[in-house]
This record gives C-alpha cells, sequence and structure tokens, in this order.
C-alpha cells in the first residue's frame, strides 16, 4: 500500500485540478469579481496548511533562507493564481488551460541558463511545439463571432511563466526545506496577498456577497488547496518524473475538455488544433527526465 501511495495522491491532485480549473472558468461571473474569487482562494489554503503542520509536528522551518524561498515561490503562485482568476474572466478557458500547461517550457529555459543543465530529445521537441501551439490560440479568422480580444491570452502567457518560474525554485528549494514548510509559505503569502486584491477591486461593482455564492465559490477553490497538499504527498513518496505527467499534463487537459462540455462551446478548428499540440508538447515537457546540475551550478543557484 504504501508504494501505491504517490500515485493516490496523484490522481487526487489531477482530478481535483482539472475540475477546480473547469468550474472556475464556467462560474465566472462579473457578480463575482476575479480578486474577490482570489481572496476566497487564499483563505481555502489555510485547512490543508493546518493539517500538512499538523501531520510534522507543528516543526516548521524558519531560517532565514527557508523563509526567503517559502515566500518568493508563494508570491509566484499567488500572483500566478491572481492572473488566472482575470484571465477566465474575460477569456475561454479552453484556451487558457492548455497555455498554462506549458510552464515547464520556462522551467526548462531557467534551467539551462541558471543551473547550466542540459535537456534531451523529448525537452527539445516539447519545446519546439509549444512554440508552434502558442500562436494558434490567438488566431481568429475575419468575421469569426465570439473574439475575447487579446488580454486573456497576455494574463495566460504571465501565468505560465510566474508558473515556470515556481516550480524552478522548488527544484532546488527541495533539497533545502520540507514540503510542508513550502506550503506553508505558499499560504502565507496568499494570504498577504489579499489587501492587493482588495485594492483592485471595482468598488462601484455591485458583488454577490450572499452565502449560497460565498459557499459555491470557496467549494470550487478548495478543490485547488487540496490538490496542492496532494501534490507534496505524491513527490514525497513517488518520482517526479511519473507525477508530472499526471499533474501537468493531465489537469489542464481535464479543464479544458470539461470546460468545452460545460460550457458547449466548439473552438475553431485552428484553435483545436493548438489544444492538441500543447496537450501533446505539455506531456512531452513533463516526461522530459530531469538532470542533475553540477554542484557548482547549485551553489552558483543558491547565492
Amino acid at each position: 500500500m504504501h508504494s501505491k501511495r504517490w500515485l493516490i495522491f496523484a490522481v487526487i491532485t489531477t482530478l481535483s485540478w482539472g475540475l477546480w480549473g473547469a468550474l472556475t472558468a464556467v462560474l465566472a461571473n462579473d457578480a463575482m469579481p476575479s480578486t474577490v474569487v482570489y481572496s476566497i482562494w487564499a483563505l481555502t489554503m489555510i485547512i490543508p496548511c493546518v493539517i500538512a503542520l499538523k501531520l510534522i509536528g507543528w516543526k516548521l522551518e524558519t531560517d532565514k533562507r527557508s523563509i526567503w524561498l517559502g515566500c518568493w515561490i508563494g508570491f509566484l503562485g499567488s500572483g500566478g493564481q491572481m492572473l488566472l482568476f482575470y484571465a477566465v474572466s474575460v477569456g475561454p478557458g479552453y484556451l487558457i488551460f492548455p497555455i498554462v500547461s506549458l510552464s515547464p517550457v520556462i522551467t526548462i529555459a531557467l534551467s539551462l541558463g541558471l543551473l547550466k543543465e542540459r535537456t534531451g530529445v523529448l525537452g527539445t521537441i516539447g519545446i519546439v511545439l509549444a512554440m508552434l501551439a502558442l500562436p494558434l490560440f490567438e488566431y481568429s479568422p475575419a468575421g469569426e463571432e465570439h473574439s475575447y480580444g487579446i488580454l486573456w491570452f497576455l494574463l495566460a502567457l504571465g501565468v505560465m511563466a510566474a508558473w515556470g518560474v515556481q516550480a524552478f525554485c522548488m527544484k532546488f528549494s527541495n533539497n533545502h526545506m520540507s514540503a510542508e514548510s513550502i506550503f506553508f509559505y505558499m499560504t502565507v503569502t496568499a494570504i498577504a496577498l489579499i489587501p492587493v486584491a482588495y485594492l483592485m477591486t471595482d468598488a462601484n461593482a455591485p458583488i454577490d456577497f450572499s452565502f449560497p455564492v460565498i459557499f459555491e465559490t470557496a467549494s470550487v477553490q478548495i478543490l485547488n488547496a487540496i490538490g496542492a497538499l496532494c501534490l507534496v504527498y505524491a513527490f514525497r513518496y513517488g518520482k517526479a518524473i511519473v507525477v508530472s505527467p499526471l499533474t501537468n499534463a493531465g489537469a489542464p487537459l481535464i479543464s479544458t475538455v470539461l470546460t468545452i462540455i460545460l460550457l458547449d462551446v466548439i473552438p475553431n478548428n485552428v484553435k483545436i488544433v493548438g489544444i492538441i499540440i500543447a496537450a501533446v508538447a505539455a506531456l512531452i515537457l513533463a516526461l522530459e527526465p530531469e538532470e542533475k546540475p553540477s554542484t557548482k551550478a547549485l551553489k552558483e543557484g543558491g547565492q
């Protein structure tokens, strides 16, 4: 049973994130601004954070390096989350999530440049496919209805970049601090950005703060928090090369398919090709085996 724990946690993460992404996109509306959705999501992080800390006997790492790394990872994750909530409120979720799934491109690029790692044939193919897929998402034939403009595309690229850099930071942070401590600082930074979200909220916009709406939003957003905690343990009990394909490629693909079904929309042929290429690229990038950086590179990266 112990040997299968990673699979259980990875599957929970994939399914919860896939469902979370689809429901977040489908339920996005003007009555619940993206900044308020972000705030509710940040608060839902508290529940799994308390569970994680309890499991390690509340032994939190508080040295300066752990705090700095943990908060940096947290701000990248939370900042990307804030951009994502806004993106799905102004653009098509079934195109946003495939773009976000290409975040490993950023991680690999940083690893090549800063940690002097090398990428194999799979990594090269994945990067090329990702570069081919991105322009297809923004393509809109003349006269096509339901044009969303370009803002959603730029926001999706921002999320992809933020989460790609975050994954890069996690690569060497996991060698220095526990996963539970990382999750704690992710929770703290998510909550710390709530005032920023508040200031960004249009004070004149009608916001539905009724209990049913708040409860519905929180019920969806806690799926993300649960998935994040399960991912911590999936990596603890399993190998990254096995866990990554499920979470990096599987969850966005589920979100994309469910969003298309729930919204009853059919993208044009070019965008369908883009979705397929992005899904294949994300899977290839997730399957790319990690190379251990040299000792010198690690020292330079940790300075």
